[in-house]
């Protein structure tokens, strides 16, 4: 018996052509929709191909126009209607070898962790001052009665974003590295804190990694139309003196959260650490990350819910 895809038709598709396909269960729908995404992106279309049974999906196909480059012959309806009529001629042909290939191309979404906090240390030194601050912030979390989870991007296996918009077919990314589970910590979160150094006037290479690799998350909630509330939290450190070093830091990264529909607060910035050598030596420190700990989550609400 062939797996049904538990992905449905949308209220917001718009339907372009459907035909008819013997099968050896009955007669399958082939429909061919198209569902304008503009509001993301100027004149993004996402098309959409399904074999149905009565009301069951079998298999799906989707594309996008963002998907094709300037210098690509190929768009996303023609695209779409090649893979129509390839469909058409399998299905009469093998349909067995068919619904094979299409069986392997069905993903499931990662079960999503119970922490109310995910802590994104940002420094390649495990035990430099972001870590010590990723402390913090995770004691305070757990002082509150919540729980937290810590992420070290340089310990973990995280593809370069492609920018090839496929996330916006299905909410999934590409690729199925190490980011999915990150992904899957940030659904459950009520607040995401990121504690990064200062690396020429802005984040290191592999926070960026992790914050580009999130465009499969605002996908997933955009196409999903389920957001929820967050609250997100800044701590950086900057070796050099005067907080104008933080300017890219904090723009880069309310810009990120700013995309995921999370609401950023009050960064806490360190600056003067090359001449201190330790955030520990900063009178006050500690006590200010607490307190910025426990207003975001004040901010973000304190009750426990799943997404």
């Amino acid at each position: 018996m062939h797996r049904v895809d538990p992905i449905g038709m949308e209220d917001s598709e718009e339907p372009l052509e459907q035909w008819e396909v013997k099968g050896s269960e009955g007669p399958y729908a082939m429909i061919l929709t198209r569902r304008d995404l503009s509001t993301l992106y100027p004149g993004m279309h996402r098309y959409t191909l399904r074999l149905l049974l009565g009301d069951r999906t079998f298999a799906l196909f989707r594309t996008n126009t963002y998907e094709y480059s300037p210098t690509d012959p190929l768009d996303a309806e023609s695209v779409a209607r090649r893979e129509a009529d390839n469909w058409k001629s399998l299905l009469s042909r093998d349909p067995e070898t068919f619904f094979a290939a299409h069986l392997e191309q069905v993903r499931e979404p990662p079960r999503s962790k119970k922490n109310d906090v995910l802590i994104i240390q940002g420094s390649p030194r495990a035990d430099g001052n972001c870590s010590i601050i990723a402390g913090w912030v995770a004691a305070a979390v757990e002082n509150a009665g919540f729980s937290s989870e810590v992420v070290f991007p340089h310990d973990l296996w995280i593809s370069g974003c492609i920018g090839c918009y496929q996330c916006y077919n299905t909410g999934f990314c590409t690729f199925d590295d190490d980011m999915t589970g990150i992904i899957a910590s940030l659904r459950n979160a009520r607040l995401l804190v990121i504690c990064t150094p200062v690396y020429t006037s802005t984040v290191p290479g592999e926070l960026k990694l992790v914050m580009d690799r999130f465009q499969a998350f605002h996908a997933e909630t955009i196409l999903a139309g389920r957001f929820v509330k967050r609250t997100g939290l800044v701590c950086a450190v900057s070796g050099r003196t005067g907080k104008d070093n933080f300017t890219c830091v904090t723009r880069v990264i309310h810009d990120f959260m700013k995309n995921l529909h999370i609401i950023p607060g009050e960064p806490v910035l360190v600056d003067g650490i090359d001449r201190l050598r330790d955030v520990r030596k900063v009178p006050g420190l500690k006590e200010q990350i607490h307190a910025a700990v426990t207003e975001s989550l004040v901010a973000g609400g304190t009750g426990r819910h799943g997404c």
